[in-house]
């Protein structure tokens, strides 16, 4: 995947966003090692902006840069995913509050076109289409709240969470998030903010399970 020319700060942040969907989807696992040439070549791109988004994504916890010896994507924090449940939850229920508040006359119809995006991914079995449509639902309900950057902040602490949830996108799973997802645009469309907090606690408590699931399912993904 040869990643467009721009500059190199651009470049570096275009590598991040790179790398971070190859780990969240598994096309890096954790516990591969992996270097600056190898990223490099992958992704058509100088060291620079390699070595730059290395030691970002480090702060984020996904790799771990050892002096002198190969990089490793590290494998799943089970206390990072139980962190990053609890703030995307904190966050997420004011989020749903102030939209199903006053849901204003678009949201009705983006959260539907939302929802048959997904269920036409489901469909087809395409995970990464399906994943990505999921975090387009929840960042619309920030932008429809009037808090896009609030989704940057949940975004930028739920990265272990994320890993989690694309290893459990199973066909069931898929079902199950798209019926959540039409609980909570109902109770906005009926602009019910205490059903829409409670169908979005639901949603997002599923996380536990799924922990659970995973850590059973691929032990060794895990720390």
């Amino acid at each position: 995947m040869k990643l467009p020319e721009t500059s190199s700060e651009t470049m570096a942040m275009r590598v991040v966003g790179a790398l971070r969907d190859d780990i969240v989807t598994m096309a890096l696992k954790p516990g591969d090692v992996i270097s600056e040439s190898d990223i490099a070549g992958r992704y058509g791109v100088s060291r620079q902006p390699v070595r730059e988004a290395f030691i970002r994504l480090a702060q984020q916890g996904l790799l771990l840069i050892r002096p002198k010896r190969a990089t490793v994507v590290k494998k799943i924090s089970p206390d990072g995913v139980q962190q990053s449940r609890f703030i995307r939850e904190s966050i997420e229920v004011e989020i749903i509050r102030r939209v199903a508040a006053q849901p204003g006359p678009e949201a009705a119809e983006v959260l539907a076109g939302l929802i048959a995006e997904q269920e036409a991914a489901a469909e087809v079995d395409d995970t990464r289409r399906f994943h990505a449509l999921d975090e387009s639902f929840h960042r619309s309900l920030a932008r429809l709240a009037g808090v896009e950057y609030a989704w940057q902040l949940i975004d930028d602490h739920k990265i272990q969470l994320d890993r989690v949830r694309y290893l459990t996108l199973g066909r069931s799973s898929k079902e199950r998030a798209i019926a959540e997802h039409k609980k909570i645009a109902e109770a906005v469309g009926r602009a019910d903010a205490a059903d829409a907090e409670r169908a979005m606690r639901e949603h997002l408590a599923r996380a536990d399970v799924l922990l659970s699931q995973t850590i059973a399912d691929f032990p060794d993904y895990f720390e």
